[in-house]
């Protein structure tokens, strides 16, 4: 079982106050396979990342990536394909989240009921503190720049792709969420789709109450290893600060908390804060204006339902098309049917699938 959570709950590590859902990750039902679908072939590999290598906390540079071919890809040998990434959720990595959206079925599904076919990459990208916050950082490394350039790099040479932004999308599940919008903001030029799913970690939060025990759980932690015996909220806590706010000099986490001896820091709290994408959306109006198809979905019982709706209308004040959908469901529970019967098929209407003569 693993959790998902929205910036509200990092804070409440610290601030004893959770006011945002931390909802449990349950294993999650299949979708039933459709009568004829071919299968999908999926390949492990790994990929070095060269923007990884030397950070301080020692993850490893060399990702594990899970790559979805579809059933043609290995008969039409002459066939490119379009890419699209997806991204996982805090807590697990590539091969849980496969398992999650019940890829195999839902991929070859998808196809069968006439999505055209694309290749669909799932690269792992958990740290030593379980999430990378798909952030650019000295301490945790810079996963924004792999997902948004070296990862595509490596796809484009070993696969039969079409290698242009019209034929690639980025879609993530909560933390991937959060990874999409920030990714797609920023490298607007590698992108042509993004698809939302329940996307966490939207906007800035205020540090409520401080928790003294909280506060002596994590300083007592020296070495990153030691985190993996930490409860599950505590542990989400030094993720979040070892992607938003960084300190060489801060060994042997290397980062910062937004508290220190008792009282709140509000220079980090700053920090985090200007990674909180409601903050810095409008910084990127003319790169959005790009996409040829944005989309963002959230279930009716998810806690982050609020803040999805909030990006949805800032993005509709600013002329900016997109889809809004929410559905019946909590964060986890309909992830698979979403996957097959909105997310691949979103795909397949707003990627370019025509190969350049």
């Amino acid at each position: 079982m693993r959790r998902s959570v929205g910036m509200a709950v990092f804070f409440a590590a610290i601030a004893g106050a959770i006011a945002s859902p931390l909802l449990a990750q349950m294993s999650t039902d299949a979708t039933a396979a459709v009568a004829g679908a071919k299968a999908v072939t999926i390949e492990r590999i790994t990929v070095h990342a060269p923007t990884i290598a030397d950070n301080l906390e020692g993850n490893s540079a060399d990702r594990d990536v899970l790559v979805v071919l579809p059933p043609s890809y290995g008969k039409d040998r002459a066939r490119r394909y379009p890419v699209v990434y997806a991204l996982h959720g805090y807590s697990i990595g590539a091969e849980q989240w496969s398992q999650e959206i019940h890829l195999s079925t839902t991929a070859a599904n998808a196809f069968a009921e006439g999505a055209k076919e694309m290749i669909v990459v799932l690269p792992d990208s958990k740290t030593v503190h379980n999430g990378s916050m798909y952030s650019r950082s000295a301490t945790t490394g810079d996963f924004e720049t792999f997902i948004g350039r070296d990862l595509i790099a490596y796809v484009d040479s070993h696969y039969r792709t079409l290698a242009r932004r019209e034929s690639r999308g980025l879609a993530g599940h909560s933390m991937g969420g959060y990874g999409t919008g920030r990714i797609g903001m920023k490298h607007a030029d590698m992108f042509g789709a993004l698809y939302m799913m329940s996307p966490c970690c939207l906007s800035a939060r205020e540090a409520g109450p401080i928790n003294a025990a909280a506060i002596s759980t994590l300083e007592a932690v020296k070495a990153p290893a030691e985190s993996a015996g930490l409860p599950f909220i505590l542990r989400a806590q030094l993720a979040t600060a070892a992607a938003w706010s960084p300190n060489p000099q801060n060994p042997p986490l290397y980062l910062d908390l937004p508290v220190k001896d008792g009282k709140v820091r509000p220079d980090i709290l700053a920090k985090w804060a200007a990674n909180a994408p409601l903050a810095f959306v409008d910084q990127f109006i003319s790169d959005l204006r790009r996409y040829k198809g944005i989309a963002i979905d959230v279930g009716d019982k998810d806690g982050l339902r609020d803040e999805a709706q909030v990006l949805h209308e800032m993005l509709d004040r600013n002329g900016i098309a997109n889809i809004f959908e929410i559905y019946e469901g909590d964060h986890t529970n309909r992830i698979a049917w979403r996957f097959q019967d909105h997310v691949i098929p979103f795909f397949d209407r707003h990627l370019d699938f025509v190969t350049a003569k």
